[in-house]
Order: structure tokens, then sequence, then C-alpha cells
């Protein structure tokens, strides 16, 4: 029988089952309706979802949150939030992750990265590589993948992932809301990473997004809401604004599905089985919650 909060407990007979890699459940978009929203998700068919953090005030929450509701957690600094920490915090995340290295929750380090799309001056820039730069060696110090925020910044995300022959030597992980060119989208899977892939893909207008989740090896692909951001169409454009939320990512998995010519049924179990590769740890999860 599953143990309690179980990733298992959020699956419904007959429905398929969804992976949402990238979820910021924590947000303050969700505080007056989390119960309602978490429910929903179960409902959908959301077997699991990945709640990254972004600062390291938020390491506990976010945690508490995964153990609470059956789901997996990353912990890591995002590069908009790195503006003002001191590079010391660095000890904070290197200390959470050792301490919580054997919990099977902790599924990545994450959310990192680097975000060229926001203005910065050189020398934000320089911090937020210096973070990128740390945070990648802290994940392959302690073997575990990556939830990586590349915004306008692919070039210098993949180099810094060959430097470390990610591809041959680190543990892999997740291009979170990839939005570069096919060839950039091929160098981060050279390097044994997935790509996500959210509500984006519901705009026509996406049409580099839609063309690549079109046409790259299946393998490469996996699905996020990053909730409560990056709405799909009919949220966006559905007259009341609501938060994006996780119960969303079957309808997002139609989407994917309508684009490549599959069934439902086979995006969900595509994208599941690349993010239970992408991330070890929570294939263990599921597999520990099903037994």
């Amino acid at each position: 029988m599953p143990s309690p909060n179980s990733p298992a407990e959020h699956s419904v007979p007959g429905r398929p089952l969804w992976i949402d890699t990238h979820a910021h459940l924590d947000a303050q978009e969700f505080d007056s309706s989390r119960p309602a929203m978490l429910e929903r998700a179960r409902q959908a068919g959301v077997a699991c979802v990945v709640i990254p953090a972004v600062h390291p005030d938020r390491f506990d929450v976010v945690r508490e949150l995964a153990h609470a509701n059956g789901f997996a957690y990353a912990l890591g600094v995002h590069p908009l939030y790195v503006r003002g920490l001191g590079r010391e915090q660095l000890l904070r995340v290197r200390d959470a992750l050792a301490a919580h290295l054997d919990d099977p929750r902790l599924v990545a380090v994450g959310e990192i990265g680097l975000d060229h799309f926001v203005p910065a001056s050189a020398d934000e820039r320089a911090e937020q590589a210096w973070w990128c730069e740390q945070q990648l060696d802290l994940a392959a110090r302690f073997e575990l993948p990556v939830l990586l925020h590349v915004r306008r910044a692919q070039d210098p995300m993949a180099a810094a992932l060959r430097r470390r022959q990610w591809g041959t030597r680190g543990p892999g992980g997740i291009a979170h809301a990839f939005n570069g060119s096919e060839q950039q989208a091929r160098a981060f899977i050279a390097q044994g990473l997935c790509l996500g892939f959210g509500g984006m893909l519901s705009f026509e207008r996406s049409r580099n997004i839609r063309r690549l989740a079109q046409g790259l090896d299946e393998q490469s692909l996996v699905l996020e809401t990053d909730a409560p951001d990056m709405a799909p169409q009919w949220i966006a454009h559905g007259g009341q604004p609501r938060p994006n939320e996780p119960a969303e990512l079957p309808r997002l998995g139609a989407v994917l599905a309508g684009l490549r010519g599959w069934t439902p049924q086979h995006a969900a179990g595509v994208t599941s089985a690349n993010a239970l590769r992408a991330l070890p740890r929570l294939r263990q999860l599921l597999a520990a919650g099903a037994a």
C-alpha cells in the first residue's frame, strides 16, 4: 500500500499520470487558496510536483510543502535573487544540501542559472555568473541534477556545463522554460539535460517553442507549469486573471500531444518517463510510494 502522502496517492484511476517538473507552490499567490489548488492538481491526475526554491529563506518552506503533500523539492538560489545576497550565503546552500542529502524528496539543485533578459549592470551579471558556477559545483559535488533558469543566456550556460563535462560526468537535470534556438537546445541535450515546456506552448505566436516541442527527440521533453507564472493562453486571455497552477498540466500535455500527433496518454507517459530519467531520485520516490 502507498505510504501516507506518497505520490501514488495523487493518481486518479483511469487517467494519465502527469509530473509537473517546475512549480512554485510556495508563492504568495497561493496563500489563500493552496489546499483547493492542491486538490485540483490531484483530481487532474498530477502524480507529483517538483517545487524549486529561489532563495535560502524559502528552503524550509518548500521542503515542508513537499513533505506535507507527497511532492519533491529542489534547493538553490535563482539568478534574480542573488542581488544583495552576500556570497557568504552560499554556505547556507551548501549546508542545506548536505543536511538534507538523505531526504528522498530532495531531487535537484535549483532553481539556479543565468538571466540576461532582465536589465542588469555588469557587476550584477558577474554576481549571477559566480552564483551559477558555484551552485553547479555544489550539484556536481552532491551528485544532484540541476533545475536551470536560462533566459537569453543559453550560450554561456551551455558553456558552463561543457566545462564540467556535464553530459558525461554530471548528474543531468532540466533546462526550465526553454526558449533558445534548435542549435542551443541540442547543446543542452548533449550535456544530458531535458528541456522544460509549459504555458508558452499554448500560444500560436510562440512559433519557436512550438517548433522545438514538435521536432526535438521525444526523450528530451518534460512538462512544467512554472505556477503561478507562465500562464497558458486560456488563463492569460481568459477574462478573469488567476494564477497558473499544476492542474493545468494535462491540458498543456494535450497541446504537446496535438503538436506531436500523440494521444494525451502517450504524452503523459513520455514526459513522465523523461522526468524520472532527468531526476533519478524522483523515480526512486515514486517507486517507494507505489510499493
